[in-house]
């Protein structure tokens, strides 16, 4: 499916609290708005940033998602999808 997305498509989105529970991007306890984001290539990412910016927003300007295990579980994929992440 990733391979057939035009480039820069937003396939999934959401809002997470920045926590241990949730993205955990400085543990403010914020909430955070997500959005997972096909890339130039066959790559994608997850960019996360204030809930009150819209999607676009933090497609464009959010800061990018890192740790393995929150990817997995805002993004449920395959070994292989996951290696398509781009670090």
């Amino acid at each position: 499916m990733l391979k057939a997305m035009p480039r820069k498509t937003i396939f999934a989105s959401g809002e997470s609290v920045d926590g241990p529970m949730g993205i955990n991007l400085m543990n403010s306890g914020a909430m955070l708005r997500w959005v997972a984001v096909r890339g130039g290539y066959h790559d994608w990412a997850v960019y996360a940033g204030p809930v009150d910016c819209s999607i676009d927003e933090v497609k464009n300007n959010g800061d990018k998602v890192y740790d393995a295990r929150t990817i997995r579980n805002l993004v449920p994929c395959n070994q292989e999808a996951f290696k398509l992440y781009r670090q």
